[in-house]
């Protein structure tokens, strides 16, 4: 085996043994220059017993079409030789100018092969001529003519941005007369001459590991390991750089929603300034998404309306996260939830119709009870009424369905003014006015048999008035009330003693109807 081939064998083996530690740039640069030394085996109609390898050097430039596609650009200078029929030596100095196109599919670590075709032009010119044969007519010594290199390669790391070439191929030329021996006019032949060849070489590229082509602020190396895309400045379309979700917002280059909240990286980093990695940025119960987009909430405050409710909570109490009172009652939510155990979603909890707010601040009646004071009037008619609904004693009224004696309202013999104890049984009195807003009553004043029937019908006029007046002084309208003075008529005792002359003192509070 000759010298070279030995020497190729053994560099293919070495660095296949050792591909799995090397990483370079195979597919992804954007320029490579490279230098080859290629042993050349003539392919003529000498027969080519006593071999001869001549050797050519070569420099090229390749340059990325795509993921799978290189063209090159390639010049060489060289020579041919070999022996003729009866092993008297040739030799020709060529310059092979070619364009290939390189085919590498494969996307592997340490190593690449790789398959080319292209097309060019060799310029030959013989300098040693064969001594045994005559030179045909026409023969040429020299020219320039189509050549195609067909061949296979492989390529191995030696660093990041340096590679060995093994190389080796067959290039056919469109001339008979590179060792000058043209003999298509002997036997009518087409065969061109050709050439074997087997180059070693290295290979420099264009970027390195360091090197940052998307401009994301990622270098190669850590888009290698991140798995981006290193083409691609963006490679999870999320509107961000590769480079500022790892460097800056610690999210997943890969994922556009890192968190899984129905946001982007981009929207949440860069338009709502939530946190990315995280669903609820502001620990509230809601998703960042829900927040926005649902609920229209602040999603990096836990409670938007400051209430002292979270606005999850508030979610779940199915409660107004925007309105810190949700049913307009006066109270917070939070009041309603923690302190008074009101619904908050209703204005009037105990349904006696005063909001929970009027009931807790103005009146001070309980919100969860109807009849504060368990008088058995709510506490609306009460407050409406004027009477207490703190006080059960002021929640009873008088029956009006026929005439009633103000038992307690007492006057003084032939006096007209009212004791301290009548303004006890007055207040019945004035509740029922109260409780019925359009009822009339009339006032009708009695006296005992002693004296004149004149001056007793002008006392018990004056007594009738007297507790008129009492009832115009609580704001009863004045044309609801009329008084009368009947005297001594219609006694309901016997005036012959003292008690019976007590009882016909008296009071009548009576409906009138019309």
């Amino acid at each position: 085996m000759k010298p070279l081939l030995k020497v190729l064998l053994m560099l293919g083996v070495l660095f296949i043994l050792s591909w799995n530690s090397l990483s370079a740039q195979f597919n992804d640069y954007s320029i490579k220059f490279g230098l080859q030394g290629n042993g050349l085996i003539p392919n003529t109609e000498f027969t080519n017993d006593n071999l001869e390898i001549a050797f050519t050097g070569r420099a090229f430039l390749r340059f990325e079409l795509s993921k799978a596609f290189e063209v090159e650009l390639g010049a060489g200078y060289g020579r041919l030789a070999g022996d003729d029929f009866v092993k008297n030596y040739w030799r020709t100095d060529i310059i092979p100018l070619d364009l290939r196109l390189i085919l590498s599919p494969f996307d592997l670590k340490g190593w690449n092969p790789y398959a080319y075709g292209g097309a060019g032009y060799l310029k030959w010119d013989v300098k040693d001529k064969p001594a045994s044969v005559s030179p045909f007519p026409g023969v040429k010594n020299n020219g320039w003519d189509v050549f195609v290199p067909v061949g296979l390669g492989i390529e191995f790391a030696l660093s990041d941005n340096v590679l060995l070439d093994i190389s080796g191929g067959f290039n056919q030329t469109f001339t008979d007369d590179i060792n000058f021996y043209n003999n298509k006019d002997v036997d009518n032949s087409k065969a061109y001459d050709a050439y074997w060849s087997g180059g070693l070489g290295l290979t420099f590229t264009g970027e390195s590991g360091s090197s940052d082509k998307d401009l994301d602020g990622l270098t190669k190396n850590q888009e290698e390991e991140l798995k981006t895309d290193p083409n691609n400045s963006d490679t999870d379309g999320d509107g961000l750089l590769d480079g500022e979700e790892f460097l800056t917002f610690n999210t997943d280059p890969l994922n556009p929603d890192t968190d899984k909240d129905g946001l982007t990286d981009s929207e949440e980093t860069k338009k709502y300034k939530t946190d990315p990695n995280s669903k609820d940025s502001d620990s509230d119960g809601l998703s960042d998404y829900d927040e926005l987009m649902k609920y229209k909430t602040n999603p990096m405050s836990d409670d938007t309306d400051i209430d002292g409710l979270k606005d999850g909570e508030e979610i779940k109490l199915n409660t107004n996260p925007n309105n810190k009172d949700t049913d307009n009652d006066g109270l917070t939510d939070y009041e309603e939830i923690k302190n008074y155990k009101t619904n908050p979603t209703n204005p009037d909890t105990d349904g006696d119709g005063l909001k929970d707010g009027e009931e807790i601040r103005k009146h001070s009646t309980n919100p969860l009870k109807k009849d504060t004071d368990g008088g058995t009037v709510d506490d609306k008619t009460e407050v409406d009424r004027g009477t207490n609904p703190l006080n059960p004693n002021d929640d009873v009224v008088l029956d009006v369905s026929k005439p009633i004696i103000l038992e307690g309202v007492t006057f003084a013999s032939g006096k007209a003014d009212l004791t301290p104890e009548s303004e006890k049984v007055l207040m019945k009195a004035l509740n029922t006015l109260n409780a019925y807003p359009d009822m009339k009553v009339e006032i009708r004043g009695y006296t005992d048999s002693r004296g004149s029937a004149k001056a007793n019908k002008k006392l018990s006029l004056r007594r009738a008035n007297a507790v008129r007046n009492w009832l115009l002084s609580k704001g009863i309208e004045p044309s609801r009330v009329i008084a009368k003075g009947y005297g001594e008529a219609n006694p309901i005792a016997n005036n012959s003693t003292p008690e019976g002359r007590r009882l016909n003192r008296r009071i009548e509070f009576v409906k009138i109807t019309k």
